[in-house]
Order: structure tokens, then sequence, then C-alpha cells
């Protein structure tokens, strides 16, 4: 019997199969964008814009609710009153109180205080002057009781402006700590989602189609190495077919003349099999790479050791009626080449141009490095490309035009063409690089 899961595990499996869903959830909302046409995207975005002012206006979306908002103390300005002017601090010349400095009656002491000066006629009496003197002290007590009076007065004005602006500022704080009450529609933001949800939309149909067809490329990138890969790998199964057939009448004929000439020469009879055994020892190798391991990288170094033995075994059969001229350098040896090329070149001038000819003629193969490319030339002298009757169907030369635009696409070329001294002249090129780790 299966234990029951943790209790811990049962949230985390929930959440797992949440996001699964909403992932899933995602993907088909947006293959579903790439989808539809522009149009239809924009009529689609528009009646959503329209549904959603309608719904707006509907239940439950018309309902309110009471939202209460405090408002932060600094949005919130309370004018505070300045303070009332002060009344003057006691009598001036203009108050009614004491006579006029216009008519010289009066002028201020060294107090600040008015001084009544009344001037007497000359042989005024005691009585009129003890009654002016009276007068004066009556008018002065008056002006001191006045200015007093002024003086409180100004007090009061001052302590009741200081209580206006304390109120003000209590009034201030009072209004910071008010709330605002309204009423908001459960709605009322349709359409804003409605606009934000056509927004995303826009931006995931552009770029998850940005995304798909990256997807399609690459896929596409990859079928078509599968195809490339698929081509070169027949390519190379035809070249390891014909290259196992290693000419069976060649070996044959090789052998059949080694037997002979044990008899009549054994020196050359000895020197034909030492050419055949380098030969087979050079192509056995070649032959299970290519099968095992496909189009490897090789060097031209061991294409000329199968090429080598195979004109020596060839000049021993045709005596005099072939003559040979290798001319590669040995610091090409360590390029990079196709295999197989040169020895097709090699054993079609020999079998199509030389062999029927009555009087033979001269191969010649020379390799050099031309603007960045390595160039590898199969001339001869034989009776010229086409014309003898031994002609093959062409399907070795097809094999390497093919297996060239596998390898290196236009930057390899096969070139054929006649030879000046009579034959035919076939010149590869391939990129120079040299092998890795020769």
């Amino acid at each position: 019997m299966t234990p029951p899961l943790p209790t811990a595990a049962m949230p985390t499996s929930r959440w797992q199969r949440i996001k699964t869903t909403s992932v899933r959830g995602f993907h088909a909302y947006a293959n579903w964008l790439v989808g539809i046409s522009w149009l239809r995207f924009a009529v689609l975005s528009l009646l959503l814009l329209i549904l959603s002012g309608v719904l707006q206006n509907l239940p439950p979306f018309s309902w309110s609710y009471t939202r209460v908002v405090h408002l932060p103390a600094e949005t919130i300005e309370v004018p505070v009153p300045p303070l009332p002017p002060l009344p003057p601090p006691g009598p001036t010349a203009s108050d009614p109180i004491g006579p006029r400095p216009a008519t010289g009656a009066s002028a201020p002491g060294s107090d600040g205080q008015p001084v009544i000066d009344i001037k007497l006629p000359p042989g005024a009496s005691e009585a009129v002057r003890e009654a002016v003197d009276e007068a004066r002290r009556t008018i002065e007590a008056a002006v001191q009781e006045a200015r007093q009076e002024a003086e409180a007065a100004r007090r009061e004005a001052q302590q009741q402006a200081k209580e206006a602006r304390r109120e003000a500022k209590r009034a201030a704080q009072e209004a910071r700590r008010q709330v605002l009450r309204e009423e908001v529609q459960l709605g009322e933001s349709l359409p804003q989602l409605a606009f934000f949800w056509i927004v995303a939309s826009l931006v995931i149909k552009i770029t998850y189609r940005k995304q798909i067809q990256a997807e399609a490329q690459a896929a596409q990138a990859v079928e078509t190495a599968e195809a490339e890969s698929l081509k070169r790998q027949v390519v190379e199964a035809r070249m390891a077919a014909m290259q196992a057939q290693v000419e069976p009448h060649f070996l044959f004929n090789t052998l059949a003349s080694i037997d002979h000439l044990i008899e009549v020469d054994p020196q050359r009879a000895s020197q034909m099999q030492k050419n055949l055994i380098a030969l087979l020892r050079a192509s056995m190798p070649t032959m299970r790479e290519t099968g095992a391991e496909g189009s490897r990288p090789r060097d031209l170094g061991r294409e000329l050791a199968v090429i080598r033995p195979y004109l020596e075994i060839l000049k021993v059969r045709m005596e005099e009626r072939l003559t040979t001229e290798i001319d590669v350098p040995d610091g090409l040896l360590s390029a990079e080449f196709p295999a197989m090329m040169v020895q097709t070149l090699v054993e079609n001038a020999i079998k199509h141009g030389l062999e029927p000819k009555p009087e033979g003629g001269k191969l010649s193969l020379k390799a050099e490095v031309v603007h960045g490319k390595l160039t590898v030339t199969v001339a001869d002298t034989g009776l010229g490309f086409g014309r003898a009757a031994t002609a093959g169907t062409g399907v070795g030369l097809a094999n390497i035009r093919e297996r060239l635009q596998l390898l290196h696409g236009p930057k390899a070329s096969l070139t054929i063409t006649e030879n000046p001294g009579g034959g035919t002249r076939v010149t590869l090129a391939v990129p120079y690089k040299p092998l890795e780790g020769a």
C-alpha cells in the first residue's frame, strides 16, 4: 500500500498544477493571437472597449460603495489671517485734545508730551494766572489719561490678534485631520482594464510571433542540416560502394600480371606485388573510415599514398606507354582534401584517356595554392574528354560535383578543359585549410 503524501507537499503540488495550467493557458492564448489577422485583432479590440463601456452601466458593475480617503496634511491649505493694524500709541497733533501746532499754542516737550503754553496779556491779575494754570493742568491730565487709554486699547488689540492667529492655526490642524468620503462605482475601471488587456495582447502578439518565427527558422535549419547530412551520407555511401569495388578487374588483371611476371621477370613481379600491397594498405583504412564515420577530413598526403602505387602498377602493365609526373610540394601534403576525388580523376584519365590510345601518353598531377584555394590538376595526353570508346556514364564526375557542393558549396569547383598538348585537363579547387593535428 502506498503511504499518503506528507501534508507539506500538497500545497506545493497544487501550486505546481496552477502554474502548469496558467502557462498552458498563456501559450494557448498567445498562439490564438498569433493565428488571427491584424484586422480581426483591431475589430475584437474595438468590440472589447465598447463592451466594457456598456457593462460599466449594468449591474453588478453599476453598483457603488462609499470610499473614505484620508487626505495628506500637505495637500490642505488653510489661510491664516494676518495681525490687524495696531492703533497709534497716543494722541498726536491732529487729536482734538490740546491746541493745534499751527496756532503756536502748544509744542511737544522733551518727554514727548504736549506742553500747553498760553500767553497772557501784560497786566493780567493773579486770579487770571491761577485760572490759566488750573486749565493747563486739567488739559495735561486729560491728555495723559487719553494716552494711557490708547496704550491699553493697543495692547488689547494685539492680544486679540494673537488669539485670532492661534485659532486659525488650530482650525488648520483640524482641517488636516479631516477625511474625504466619495461614492465609487464597481465598474468604473472596466475601460482602463480593457485598454490594458488590449495593449498587453498587442505586445504578446508581436513578441510571440517573432518567437514562433525564430523557432520555425531554427526547426527549418535543423531539418535542412539533417537533410544535408543525409545527402552527404548517401553520397559517401556511393563513394564507399565505388571504392569497395576497387575495380575488381583491375585487381584480377594485376594479380594475373604478377603471375605472368613471376615466370618471365621475377624482379618486376616482386616490385608490382609490393605496389599492390602498398595500394591495398592505403585503401583499406580509407574504406573503413568512410563507411563508419562518413566524410571525415583527410589530407592530400593520404590521397597520394593511394595514387602513387596505383600508377606504379599501371606503369608495369602499360610499360613505356605510360609516363607519370607528380608535382606536389611537401608543404601541401598536410592540406585538407576530400577523399577519393583525385583517385577518381586519375582512374578516369588512365581508363578513358591513355589506355585506349595505342601509343599511350603522359599523366601529370600538380597541386598548388591559388588565391587562397588548393587546386589539384590532373592532366593527360590521351584521346580527349568523351572521345574514347570506353567513355563511362559520368557518375564519378557527378559524384565529385555533388560532394563538393555538400562540403564547400560555391567555394569549391570542378573544371574540365582541353589539354593544350592534347587530351583532358581536370582541375579541382577547394578552400585551402591545413588539417588540424597534422
